[in-house]
């Protein structure tokens, strides 16, 4: 088990390998907006990594937050592209409540999709 902390909810307890945006949805409990269902095709799903920012990242990922003009924030990630394998401190940007959307998005599967292609992180 790992350590989540999340801003203003607490720190949570959450097995190694889970993805970061079912952490917060089913551990959490909170309304993390991910409306594509975690398919890195929304940015719906972002959050702020204020520690332990993951060293590897998706291609999809990469690619759909510079689309989006959101690579160049530091921190800036996708929970439906980040699985759990170490401590991190993270705040939520995006909830799906007062957004007019009738829910959050389809669950998540527990595997990153689509199948990732890991890149090294490296700035913007």
């Amino acid at each position: 088990m790992l350590k989540l902390t999340v801003e203003n909810m607490g720190d949570f307890e959450v097995p190694a390998g889970t993805r970061l945006v079912n952490a917060l949805t089913d551990i959490v409990q909170i309304d993390q907006f991910h409306a594509c269902g975690g398919r890195a095709r929304c940015t719906t799903c972002r959050v702020q990594i204020e520690h332990g920012e993951p060293t590897k990242i998706t291609e999809a990922e990469k690619n759909i937050m510079k689309e989006r003009g959101l690579a160049a924030q530091p921190g800036m990630r996708l929970s439906c592209q980040i699985l759990c394998d170490h401590d991190m401190t993270i705040r939520v940007i995006s909830r799906w409540k007062g957004t007019g959307a009738k829910d959050g998005g389809g669950r998540p599967s527990d595997t990153i999709e689509p199948p990732p292609v890991w890149l090294e992180k490296t700035a913007g």
